[in-house]
């Protein structure tokens, strides 16, 4: 209290009252500031989303850790800064004592977003044994390489694993958009069909989320009846 230069009547509520002048202190004057300086540094990076990646830069130039680097590639990827990115994955990928499967993940999106589908299948070979590998986004994404790479049976098979209920709305229109370009259209009906359904329990929020690909369904449906 004294550090922060705090009113004084807090001394006497601390003093007096120990155990719960503390706790409401620590409630009202401790955590409730960190949480507002946090939504205060989000809006800043959704304001100046360069900001993040300067002061990053920063603490990497002053310490080159791990964390730090895949810290700022994060950020680079956020912006859409593939190119920029990639390297600092690159870089923390040296690290053979750290558990690497976020970061590799995170290379291969930096990589299909550049639509190098070589790099995609190459990294994705280094960690599709990992457990959390299955029904992932990145199992999906080394399926869009393969269809790219004209590897269609395989494509399918790991494109398929992103159809799981009440999630993945957008991955699972594109899987639908595939299995019509393959002549499966029953498939990709009922796939396109559920999701539609679900859609009609979705919370507000999800709705605006997901709007566009609410609205492409629809569209969609409207074509194959």
């Amino acid at each position: 209290m004294y550090k922060h230069r705090n009113p004084y009547y807090w001394v006497f509520l601390i003093l007096f009252l120990p155990v719960i002048g503390c706790i409401i202190y620590l409630i009202t004057q401790v955590y409730n500031k960190r949480d507002a300086e946090k939504i205060t540094s989000e809006i800043t990076n959704i304001i100046n989303p360069t900001k993040k990646v300067r002061d990053l830069e920063k603490r990497l130039e002053f310490s080159e850790t791990y964390q730090n680097q895949v810290n700022l590639a994060d950020a680079y990827l956020e912006i859409k800064d593939y190119n920029s990115a990639i390297p600092h994955y690159l870089e923390a990928l040296q690290d053979r004592s750290q558990n690497n499967f976020y970061a590799t993940t995170q290379l291969i999106e930096a990589y299909f977003n550049i639509e190098d589908c070589d790099k995609v299948v190459f990294y994705v070979e280094k960690i599709k044994e990992h457990p959390e590998f299955t029904k992932s986004r990145t199992q999906f994404l080394y399926g869009l390489a393969l269809e790219r790479l004209g590897n269609i049976e395989k494509a399918e098979t790991n494109l398929k694993q992103i159809d799981i209920r009440y999630s993945f709305y957008e991955e699972r229109l594109i899987l639908a958009k595939f299995l019509l370009s393959i002549k499966k259209d029953d498939e990709a009906k009922e796939i396109i069909n559920e999701i539609h359904r679900e859609s009609q329990h979705m919370t507000k929020p999800n709705k605006r989320i997901y709007r566009a690909t609410i609205l492409e369904v629809e569209k969609l449906l409207k074509e194959l009846d």
